[in-house]
């Protein structure tokens, strides 16, 4: 469970987002941006170490956002890393993206592919995993080349794995043991 000062956050940035009607858009974005820095310890480190002057953590926020993203992902990002909470940004996505798919009565359903999906593939999968759970289900992708292939999908506490690299393992276990 997420705490207090992240579930804060997440309502703010919730309130802002929609009250601009721009909740969709800046919840897609943060959720891009958590990925990001899941898969980059030097961009961790970058937003999050206190030696860093702020100024060179803002050069690195607009690199990355400025020309793409909504002013609200940018200005609560910068906010955020100038708090010192860089590395709550990811908790506070999720926690986002949660908030989100609860205000349109649907869950979400973080699915890694070692692989892009094209929007059919991503279609099919929300009606299988809503017919699995009984609930309408929002599909994000996060591509993840450690899976080799297959996918891992995880909706709630709910995971199911049915990548290349956990078939191996279980190869592995099953030929070992």
């Amino acid at each position: 469970m997420a705490d207090a000062r992240v579930q804060g956050y997440a309502a703010a940035i919730f309130e802002l987002a929609r009250g601009e009607g721009v909740l969709e858009r800046v919840e897609n974005e943060l959720f891009l941006v958590a990925r990001a820095l899941e898969g980059s310890e030097d961009l961790r480190e970058a937003l999050s170490d206190p030696r860093l002057p702020m100024e060179r953590k803002q050069g690195v926020i607009d690199d990355l956002l400025a020309a793409r993203a909504h002013r609200l992902t940018v200005s609560f990002v910068s906010f955020a890393v100038g708090l010192g909470r860089g590395e709550d940004l990811m908790a506070i996505a999720d926690e986002l993206t949660a908030r989100s798919a609860e205000a349109r009565d649907r869950a979400v359903a973080e699915v890694r592919s070692a692989v892009p999906l094209d929007d059919e593939t991503v279609d099919r999968l929300a009606r299988a995993l809503a017919e699995r759970i009984g609930n309408q289900v929002e599909v994000r992708v996060v591509v993840d080349e450690s899976i080799l292939g297959g996918l891992v999908a995880q909706v709630g506490d709910t995971v199911i794995d049915g990548s290349v690299r956990t078939r191996l393992q279980r190869l592995r276990e099953a030929v070992a043991g």
